[in-house]
């Protein structure tokens, strides 16, 4: 049952956040699996968004929103300006700094939110703590070459970390080719001096460490309700 309410919650959060976009605006779309249920409730709309152009952060995302049927797609560096960014999140603090980038589009998310005019995020209750790094894993993108490297420093700094794999040991590739360090960073007390530490790693490409701070937040509660936080 509580399953269920979760569930509907989400789905609802989804259907509320559609309400926030409006005709001739440019959207950055994040991945993953809130980002999709977003994309699935714009498509189902009955406001005109025939105009609205979409910058999508994966193949994933830019294949739902032509299946959802949009078609008027651009990228960043076609964009003198994104209006409004709609995204998940697989934590976020009491200060609404985050941890993105699980599902391994984190730089191209990162681009669209730090760019971006407005930004709403999506996300269930489990998703709010109370600091970052408790029981999570950071993704970081890291250049094959650098590697080494890139996990000796992260070491240094005492944090531990693992190459993404898929189910068959093959290593996981971002869509630039590059590989994930999962780390464990431990409890992230001052996120925006961790995220200026490990981007200044050469070899890193981006950190999951998200302090651009939301908008908006849409909440999906366990017993069914929903929440919306103005920050």
């Amino acid at each position: 049952m509580i399953l269920i309410s979760l569930d509907l919650a989400l789905e609802k959060i989804a259907n509320e956040a559609v309400k926030e976009v409006s005709a001739d605006i440019t959207l950055g779309l994040g991945s993953g699996s809130l980002a999709a249920k977003f994309v699935l409730a714009l498509g189902k709309t009955k406001i005109d968004l025939s105009n609205l152009t979409i910058i999508p952060s994966s193949l994933q995302i830019k294949l739902l929103a032509e299946e959802a049927g949009f078609s008027l797609f651009s990228s960043i560096d076609g964009s003198s300006s994104i209006d409004l960014v709609v995204d998940g999140a697989d934590q976020i603090d009491t200060k609404y700094n985050m941890v993105k980038g699980g599902g391994g589009a984190l730089l191209k998310e990162k681009i669209l939110l730090y760019s971006a005019k407005q930004v709403i995020i999506l996300a269930e209750e489990a998703k709010f703590v109370e600091v970052l790094g408790l029981d999570s894993k950071v993704p970081i993108e890291v250049s094959p070459f650098a590697r080494n490297t890139v996990r000796q420093k992260l070491q240094d700094i005492g944090a531990t970390t693992s190459i993404r794999a898929l189910n068959k040991g093959y290593p996981f590739f971002t869509e630039g080719g590059n590989i994930i360090l999962d780390t464990d960073l431990g409890e992230l007390r001052d996120p925006a001096g961790m995220e200026l530490t490990i981007n200044n790693i050469p070899g890193v490409i981006e950190v999951g460490i998200f302090t651009r701070k939301p908008n908006i937040l849409f909440k999906a509660n366990i017993d069914g309700s929903v929440e919306k936080i103005v920050t």
